[in-house]
């Protein structure tokens, strides 16, 4: 299975998941008010993915959080066993986000 964002409702609201090829969720959205918002974040996750800086380890080490250029939180990851854990899932968000194809799963909710 190829690695995939899954575009959803959650609520009244849109967000996304990266799930790398396993189908595994690597890396969950923000919400965001507007489908072309949460569009929007998925090309950001796909331009800032690749780059080591752009992610920051949780004080515990057991989680990681991806941000835009302008410092803005992106995506998230789950919590982790360990540090080591951790890292192996920012590689897998390395790896699935650049050619992850857009399962779009809002039925064409845009107008809310």
């Amino acid at each position: 299975m190829a690695a995939k964002f899954v575009l959803k409702m959650s609520g009244d609201q849109f967000m996304f998941n990266l799930q790398a090829g396993n189908g595994q969720t690597v890396l969950t959205s923000e919400r965001y008010t507007t489908k072309a918002a949460a569009t929007n974040g998925i090309a950001s996750v796909k331009k800032n993915a690749a780059d080591d800086g752009k992610y920051e380890m949780t004080a515990s080490g057991m989680r990681f959080n991806l941000r835009a250029g302008n410092g803005q939180v992106i995506g998230g990851s789950q919590n982790y066993s360990s540090a080591e854990a951790a890292t192996a899932g920012m590689d897998a968000v390395k790896r699935a986000a650049a050619e992850a194809l857009v399962d779009d799963q809002t039925a064409d909710s845009e107008s809310k």
